[in-house]
C-alpha cells in the first residue's frame, strides 16, 4: 500500500514514523522548511523511555507526480485549503483520503472537491506535540487511529485498519465514523473551551471554587449540540469525558491551549465557531461556548495581526 502522509507534525509524524518502521511504503508531503529540518535531524520521536529516529522519505508539493493508494491528511484545519491544492497530483481513481482533522467542516470541503466515496472519516487519538527542535514529543501512551466510510462499512477502511495494526498502532474500522468524529469533537471542544477560557490545566481549574461546575457545564452544552445533530454521545463515553475534565490534579490541556499560550493562531473557528453556529441552527443554547468562542476570536485576531 502506497501511503502519502500530508504533514509531518505531532500527529502525522508519529503515525507515519510507526508505519515506516513497520516497512510500509510511506512518503511525507511537507513544506520546504519542515523538509530541511527532517533531512538534518531525521524524524525523531522523544518519549520517557527512549528516543527513536526515522529517516523519512520526503516530497514537497512541486515534486508530486503520481497517485497514492491512501492520502492521510494530518494538517491543522487552517491549512486544509492549501493542502487540498497540494495533493491533487497524488489523487488517482483508486485513491482514498483519510482526514484526521478536528471538527466536521473539513468533510464537507473534501466531499465537494473529491466526492464522498473517495473520502473516509478518521479519528486520531494521540498525545503528542512538537518541541522547539521540531521533534515529536510523546506525552502519554494512547496511539489510536479509527477510520471508516461516511455511509457505513467499507472494505478499504478494514484494509487500512489492518495496515495500522501491523505497525503496532491501535487501528480499527468503524461502521459509524461520523458519530465517532462528533464524539471526539465533543471532547476536544470541551477541553479547549475550558482550558483556553480559564487559562489553566484541568487540575488547576478544578482546584478553584466553581471550576468543576464550569467544566461540567461546558460539556453539557457540547453534548447537547451533538445529540441535537443526531449523534448523541453514549452514556459510558460521556461519563468518561466528564471524569477527564473534572479530575483533580490533572495536567490535561488542549492543543489549542498550547497554541494560545504561545501566541500562535488556533483552530478557533473549526473547533468552536462551527460548533456554536450549528447550535444556533439546531436551536441549542450554548452561553458558555459562546463566551469561550468570543474570547478566542479576540486572541485569533491578535495572533494573526502579529501582536
Amino acid at each position: 500500500m502506497k501511503i502519502l502522509i500530508v504533514g509531518a507534525g505531532a500527529t502525522g509524524g508519529y503515525f507515519g514514523a510507526r508505519l515506516a518502521q513497520a516497512g510500509q511504503d510511506v512518503t511525507f508531503l511537507v513544506r520546504p522548511g519542515r523538509a530541511e529540518v527532517l533531512r538534518k535531524r531525521g524524524l525523531r520521536i522523544v518519549g520517557p523511555e527512549a528516543e527513536e529516529v526515522v529517516v523519512p522519505r520526503l516530497v514537497t508539493a512541486d515534486e508530486l507526480d503520481s497517485p497514492y493508494d491512501v492520502v492521510l491528511l494530518t494538517v491543522k484545519a487552517t491549512a486544509l485549503e492549501r493542502s487540498i491544492e497540494d495533493v491533487v497530483p497524488a489523487i488517482g481513481p483508486g485513491t482514498v483520503l483519510v482526514p484526521v482533522l478536528n471538527g466536521m467542516a473539513h468533510l464537507e470541503v473534501l466531499n465537494a472537491r473529491f466526492g464522498s466515496a473517495a473520502v473516509l472519516g478518521g479519528v486520531a487519538k494521540v498525545v503528542t506535540t512538537l518541541n522547539e527542535d521540531g521533534d515529536i514529543v510523546r506525552l502519554a501512551p494512547p496511539a489510536v487511529l479509527t477510520v471508516g466510510a461516511q455511509d457505513g462499512p467499507a472494505e478499504r477502511a478494514e484494509e487500512i485498519a489492518g495496515v495500522l495494526r501491523s505497525a503496532g498502532i491501535d487501528g480499527s474500522a468503524s461502521a459509524d465514523i461520523v458519530g465517532a468524529m462528533w464524539h471526539k469533537w465533543v471532547f476536544i471542544s470541551t477541553v479547549g473551551a475550558v482550558t483556553c477560557l480559564l487559562r489553566g490545566t484541568v487540575g488547576e481549574i478544578n482546584a478553584v471554587p466553581g471550576g468543576t461546575g464550569f467544566a461540567a457545564g461546558v460539556l453539557a452544552e457540547t453534548a447537547a449540540v451533538a445529540a441535537a445533530a443526531g449523534h448523541p454521545v453514549p452514556v459510558a463515553e460521556l461519563a468518561l469525558i466528564e471524569d477527564m475534565v473534572t479530575q483533580s490534579g490533572s495536567p490535561l490541556v488542549s492543543s489549542m491551549y498550547r497554541d494560545v499560550v504561545a501566541g500562535r493562531p488556533a483552530e478557533v473557528e473549526q473547533l468552536l465557531g462551527d460548533l456554536v453556529a450549528r447550535a444556533r441552527e439546531l436551536r441549542v443554547a450554548t452561553p458558555l461556548l459562546d463566551l469561550a468562542t468570543l474570547h478566542l476570536r479576540v486572541h485569533q485576531q491578535r495572533a494573526v495581526q502579529g501582536g
